[in-house]
């Protein structure tokens, strides 16, 4: 398989097939952990024993490479286009997509009270992450530094409780607050994102390659780079599919969590 140089690579190809290898493992986690937490949350089997603690690196490392890859890539997109206002329209797409989900959960907590809705999830976090990160395309070094100091910031508070909820998004979880399947808060995570734009200037600078990498773009790898290229409708399209599967397979638990 021969090599490629980092020229090469982007004059030939509009996208970089191991990022997008990278999003669709990161994909295939993230279902396989929704699914988990799905069977049990219809209580047709506990499986919370694999989720925490045995697997939480797993499923993290799952999702944080969705964030860090996203730091990345908008670094790369930002270098061909020069542009940020693209990026903060997506963001508030984004965001506001997240808000639907707020609002189509909180109205099932009407049917279900001992359950909690979606409050700050994946796509507000994306939506917010996509509005502010262009601001920080200018630094290369301080976004390391900073997005160090807010993981340490973030993982620290997550042990702790407080007294208000306004600043849940933050990072800052209020007493009572129970767990929800989707629950994203910028600390520690938009310092994952800062840290994906430092590399991605480090690892992609001017939107080229600064490594060497055999030229795998062939239809095979097209093939399982596919989902990677579509991260937001697989998000989004994964919930009805799974809840839809386990509909069919186990309609005795799944059919009295929607009384029509």
């Amino acid at each position: 398989m021969a090599g490629t140089t980092p020229t090469n690579a982007t004059t030939k190809h509009t996208r970089f097939w191991e990022i997008d290898l990278l999003r669709t493992n990161a994909i295939a986690v993230m279902i396989a952990y929704h699914t988990l937490l799905l069977i049990d949350y219809f209580g047709i089997q506990h499986t919370t024993q694999y989720l925490f603690p045995r697997f939480w690196l797993w499923f993290t490392f799952g999702g944080g490479t969705f964030i860090f890859l996203a730091g990345v890539s908008l670094t790369i997109a930002y270098s061909k286009s020069k542009r940020m206002k693209p990026f903060m329209i997506r963001g508030i797409k984004i965001f506001a997509i997240g808000m639907g989900i707020t609002l189509v959960t909180w109205l099932i907590t009407r049917l279900s009270p001992e359950t909690d809705y979606v409050r700050f999830g994946v796509l507000h976090f994306f939506g917010i992450a996509f509005i502010v990160g262009p601001f920080f395309l200018r630094f290369r070094f301080i976004n390391l530094l900073l997005g160090i100091a807010l993981m340490i910031l973030g993982f620290h508070l997550q042990g702790m409780r407080f007294d208000f909820p306004w600043l849940l998004w933050l990072g800052l979880v209020p007493h009572g607050f129970g767990g929800v399947m989707d629950y994203m808060p910028m600390l520690p995570w938009f310092g994952l994102f800062l840290a994906g734009m430092f590399f991605g200037k480090i690892l992609y600078p001017q939107g080229n390659r600064r490594f060497t990498i055999p030229d795998l773009n062939n239809r095979f790898v097209s093939a399982l780079t596919l989902p990677g290229r579509h991260p937001l409708g697989i998000y989004i399209a994964q919930w009805p599919a799974i809840v839809g599967v386990l509909l069919v397979l186990f309609p005795a638990k799944v059919l009295p969590y929607f009384p029509f």
